[in-house]
């Protein structure tokens, strides 16, 4: 998990320092990154219905292979937005949120 924290916690900084060049306060950078990550769900709902063919206008026009990528852009984008929000401890956060969720399940 190291060699994916490394590459999100670049993300966030290249991201971090576009958005400063800009001028952009650091929440107006982080709603921003949360529309992102909303926009990339939007995506992935558009791809399952591809799949499923339930737009009669466009049919079939995804395979299952676009939903898992669409998936994985969300994820990328939930784990920059967490990243971005909070530089110091992302990773030890999400362990600890995980950990809390999932001891409602297993």
């Amino acid at each position: 998990m190291d060699g994916i924290w490394r590459t999100v916690t670049g993300l966030a900084r290249t991201f971090d320092a576009h958005s400063d060049a800009r001028g952009l306060e650091r929440e107006q950078q982080w709603t921003l990154q949360v529309l992102k990550l909303s926009e990339e769900t939007g995506e992935a709902a558009q791809a399952v219905i591809g799949v499923q063919g339930t737009n009669p206008r466009k049919g079939y026009s995804h395979a299952w292979e676009d939903v898992h990528a669409e998936v994985a852009d969300v994820v990328i984008t939930g784990l920059v937005a967490l990243a971005r929000m909070r530089p110091a401890d992302a990773a030890a956060y999400l362990e600890r949120q995980l950990a809390t969720k999932a001891s409602r399940f297993l």
